[in-house]
């Protein structure tokens, strides 16, 4: 692989990383999601110094391009197409309904970022990262991998992003 292609992918989540969950204070937020005011601006120029390629790994889909990026300053992002949950996917069945899989168990995305690195070098920065979630990678994903939890009182930090530059200059 050459140019673009080879560089490693940042899957990013949006509730908890980037929209922190903790007391604050926040802003009051004016928008149509008052929520969006906790988003710190100043991480969108370091994500995209960041040598990678920003991929959205959120439920927010579509709508990560058009109220996340534009506050971040960051381009319209390739976003992660999510397969539909299965019934394992429900409360009380194997996969966590679209939400952590709970003590033992990885969360319903891992799969699915695995499949679309296709065996490229990844972040995966997320507040519902697990030690199964690494262990599952690890025995998966053929290629380098961080599976950066987030504390989602706080959000990603400036520190945070220093931590994910090392990690990517070192492969």
């Amino acid at each position: 692989m050459t140019g673009l292609a080879a560089r490693p992918l940042l899957y990013l989540d949006v509730d908890g990383p980037l929209i922190p969950f903790g007391a604050g204070p926040y802003p009051r937020g004016t928008d149509a999601n008052p929520l969006l005011a906790r988003v710190d601006r100043a991480l969108g120029p370091l994500l995209e110094a960041l040598p990678c390629a920003l991929v959205w790994a959120t439920t927010w889909m579509e709508e990560a391009n058009e109220c996340l990026a534009p506050l971040l300053g960051l381009p319209e992002l390739p976003v992660v197409e999510w397969p539909e949950p299965s019934e394992e996917d429900e409360p009380g069945g194997g996969g966590g309904y679209r939400g952590h899989g709970g003590p033992g168990r990885i969360h319903w995305k891992t799969p699915a970022l695995v499949g679309h690195a296709a065996g490229r070098p990844f972040v995966w920065v997320d507040d519902e990262i697990s030690a199964a979630d690494r262990a599952w990678v690890a025995s998966h994903h053929p290629g380098r991998a961080l599976l950066f939890r987030v504390d989602p009182g706080r959000g990603l930090t400036g520190a945070d992003v220093g931590a994910l530059r090392a990690w990517l200059l070192s492969g």
